[in-house]
């Protein structure tokens, strides 16, 4: 992580506070425990419905603004994908449409709940950010503000988790990434939204992939050793 994309996340961690409030901070982490996600989850449509209900009460968003469709997983537009890359195509997308928030999910993409999770959250967060006009559509940077405020708004576990995976098949291990932020840059973004929070030792990072909890692990490290990092939030977090 470079010192310009180190700058952006502090930068848009703060807009997020201005924008969404401070309150937010005092929110629950969402975690991928049966406490937040209770009951059996097999994959069907009625499952993923209840999820997308889920997710949105915890990030904000009135069930009644979302119509949920399941495409085919026929090729979308760029502009509209929430990529799973290299190779597994688009998860999900996001419009507007008479007034209302539309998610496309592509069940045949999301096979597991923490990469159904994440995908919902960050087409909720285009909801809140797109929806609610916080953000012009065409903003350069608009995708990785919309990671960026999944995190802000508690689901910053699942997506790190989903950034980047590996997994087993027949013909030996594959990977998968889900997002426009880097492992690095969540982890950065974990470790800031924590100091903000006033929670420099947060007992919910056990929840986190290896990766991005070492990554968040060297970044509070960082922010405790900086003096200018995050000032108006460090002596909250770290009695400074």
């Amino acid at each position: 992580m470079d010192e310009l994309e180190r700058l952006w996340v502090e930068e848009m961690l703060r807009w997020c506070a201005a924008e969404f409030g401070t309150r937010s901070l005092r929110a629950p982490v969402i975690l991928p425990t049966s406490d937040y996600f209770p009951g059996t989850y097999a994959g069907t449509e009625v499952d993923v419905l209840a999820v997308v209900e889920r997710v949105a009460g915890y990030m904000g968003v009135a069930p009644d603004r979302i119509v949920v469709e399941f495409d085919s997983g026929d090729e979308l537009p760029d502009q509209l994908a929430f990529l799973e890359r290299p190779r597994d195509g688009e998860a999900g997308h996001y419009r507007l449409e008479h007034g209302r928030a539309v998610v496309s999910l592509n069940l045949s993409r999301l096979r597991t709940p923490v990469t159904l999770v994440a995908t919902i959250a960050h087409e909720l967060a285009h909801e809140r950010l797109l929806g609610e006009r916080r953000i012009d559509p065409g903003r350069h940077d608009g995708e990785q503000v919309t990671d960026l405020t999944t995190v802000f708004l508690g689901l910053g576990v699942f997506n790190a988790n989903a950034a980047f995976q590996f997994s087993q098949h027949s013909g030996g291990w594959r990977y998968h990434r889900l997002g426009y932020l880097s492992q690095p840059l969540y982890g950065y973004a974990l470790a800031c939204w924590s100091v903000m929070r006033g929670d420099p030792k947060p007992v919910w990072a056990r929840h986190l992939d290896t990766n991005p909890r070492v990554y968040m692990k060297q970044s509070l490290k960082y922010l405790r050793a900086d003096p200018d990092a995050l000032p108006e939030w460090r002596a909250a977090a770290f009695g400074a």
